[in-house]
């Protein structure tokens, strides 16, 4: 397929990613003491004897050459877009060329399943040429299918076998890059001489730890949305007539919330985590819109923003309580079901939760309630990822303001405007730190196969320093680990990273919240990512990375 480009496209197409000093020559490793698991040692190293304890490594420039015998690498992409996959595969062919120009890459088609079912191309210089520095995953297709079951790790030896595939690389999230390690493990087990190598994605920012600092595309999607929210802010200013709620991408945890607060400065931002450690009910969380807004309408400024996380309706603990009632109530009821109409449902609900839940089921506005005996994941849970937050909050702060006004408390006007960040940014064209890292990064992962490695996932750190200083190098997949309750079963993950209400980004934001909704100061505007330009504008990591390392 002939792709049509823009006059960005093509300068972009030229750009050369920066990289660490280690990896741009040759190429020695130095290993690290035995590691453990995060938590659960026991049940870690039991689940996984061979990969379990395995040191970190760090790669280190050298002036001796070695010579690889040539092998071929297959590639998958899982789970969600993100900004730089491209450039992880890239900088994994390009290394791989490198080593041995006769290495060959394989691209599986569709995520996982493309392992599994034998779908692939081979990606050659041609091919890739025409996705460097570009957004999305469109070069092979992604997918949501795990890598679980036995069955499935077994076809996908024998597509290995076919194409004479050594290593195999999955590019994904916390869950992608668990199914990574289970497969190196099993496969390990089977002494079939196939390698697994993760690399770490997403844009909700929740995969990282004292060894993986960002997860690659957080930093473009941040930016994006940023500069979005910094245009309706703007907009605001003009208009003078309109509250802006935006919902933003991040269901787990609010890493997009606050790095996008840091960075845009809005009136409100509201942190999943921190209305969980101060066990706060919905009406709280309306009441503290509530102040600011009444505030800013004294001193006639009836318009602003708030930040919304996407997660946030599950960490407020008695929401998460009915939701929960709610699933258990739900799944496979086939009373529920034949039920005909909107009122006969609501009313079979309330009949059959607790007093507390009742309550805050009743006090929902309509549409929101409906929505959560509605719509139920492939598990038959709630989809909380998919309820319009923002327009619940929207309905309560006005039906709270009401009763301000009736009061004569409140003397403003209130308009507000509803807004979901997401899709926005997952496949905008990477920024230049997002290209520069997942350029790294591919190259990483094509050392670390060349030196044997497997059940380990591409490490490249150091990241507020100029990318010649970035360190690179691989960490046990297994070190990230611990045991938690998935689906009724405990199952080893990856712990996720929620946001820490003890670190610098956080107190940050709770230093300068009362500034930001202070009627008096004008707003920041974020502006567009910067790819050309002076350096303190155009290659600047995020603000949550130099907040963590300042």
């Amino acid at each position: 397929m002939t792709m049509t480009k823009s006059p960005l496209q093509i300068a972009r197409a030229a750009y050369q990613p920066k990289m660490p000093v280690a990896l741009q020559g040759n190429v020695s490793l130095k290993e690290g003491a035995k590691t453990q698991s995060v938590a659960d040692q026991e049940e870690i190293l039991k689940l996984f004897p061979n990969t379990y304890g395995m040191p970190v490594i760090e790669f280190e420039p050298t002036s001796e050459a070695t010579t690889v015998a040539a092998f071929n690498v297959g590639v998958i992409l899982s789970g969600g877009q993100a900004p730089g996959g491209h450039n992880v595969i890239c900088g994994l062919f390009d290394a791989l060329k490198r080593i041995n120009p006769e290495n060959k890459l394989y691209g599986f088609l569709g995520g996982p399943s493309g392992l599994v079912d034998g779908k692939y191309a081979e990606l050659t210089a041609d091919v890739i040429d025409e996705y460097r520095n570009t957004g999305g995953f469109d070069i092979i297709g992604s997918g949501r299918t795990k890598l679980e079951e036995t069955e499935q790790f077994d076809k996908g030896i024998k597509v290995c076998q076919e194409l004479g595939i050594k290593a195999i690389v999955i590019i994904g999230g916390d869950d992608s890059n668990t199914n990574a390690c289970v497969l190196a493990e099993y496969y390990l087990q089977k002494n079939c001489g196939i390698q697994v190598i993760g690399c770490p994605k997403t844009i909700d920012g929740d995969l990282k730890n004292e060894m993986i600092e960002t997860s690659f595309g957080f930093d473009t999607a941040c930016k994006t949305f940023a500069e979005l929210i910094g245009n309706i802010q703007r907009d605001a200013n003009s208009a003078k007539k309109y509250w802006h709620f935006i919902r933003l991408m991040g269901r787990s945890a609010s890493h997009i919330a606050l790095e996008c607060a840091l960075q845009a400065q809005p009136n409100v931002c509201l942190i999943s985590e921190e209305v969980e450690a101060k066990s706060m009910t919905l009406n709280e969380v309306v009441e503290q819109i509530v102040e600011v807004i009444v505030a800013r309408a004294n001193a006639g400024l009836n318009f602003g923003t708030i930040l919304i996380p996407e997660g946030l309706i599950e960490f407020i603990p008695a929401m998460r309580v009915l939701i929960q009632e709610l699933n258990d109530m739900l799944a496979e009821n086939e009373e529920f079901a034949a039920l005909e109409g909107d009122d006969a449902k609501r009313e079979y609900v309330k009949s059959k939760l607790t007093a507390a839940s009742c309550d805050l089921y009743r006090s929902l506005p309509k549409g929101i309630a409906k929505q959560l005996t509605l719509d139920r994941d492939p598990h038959g849970n709630v989809m909380v990822s998919q309820i319009e937050t923002e327009k619940l909050l929207i309905e309560m702060v006005q039906k709270r303001l009401a009763q301000l006004k009736a009061t004569g408390t409140y003397k403003g006007k209130f308009a507000a405007l509803n807004h979901f960040f997401g899709y926005e940014g997952r496949c905008a064209m990477p920024s230049n730190f997002d290209a520069d890292y997942c350029y790294s990064l591919g190259n990483t992962a094509a050392h670390l196969i060349a030196a044997g490695k497997t059940g380990y996932m591409a490490l490249v750190k150091n990241l507020t320093k100029p990318a010649s200083e970035w360190v690179a190098g691989g960490v046990p997949v297994t070190m990230m680990m611990n045991m938690e309750r998935r689906h009724g079963k405990m199952k080893p993950v990856i712990q996720k990273a929620l946001v820490d209400l003890n670190g610098a980004p956080f107190k940050y934001l709770a230093a300068h919240r009362a500034d930001w909704a202070d009627p008096q100061l004008s707003y920041i505007y974020p502006g567009p990512i910067q790819y050309y330009g002076p350096s303190e504008v155009c290659d600047q990591p995020t603000r949550t990375l130099m907040l963590e390392q300042a």
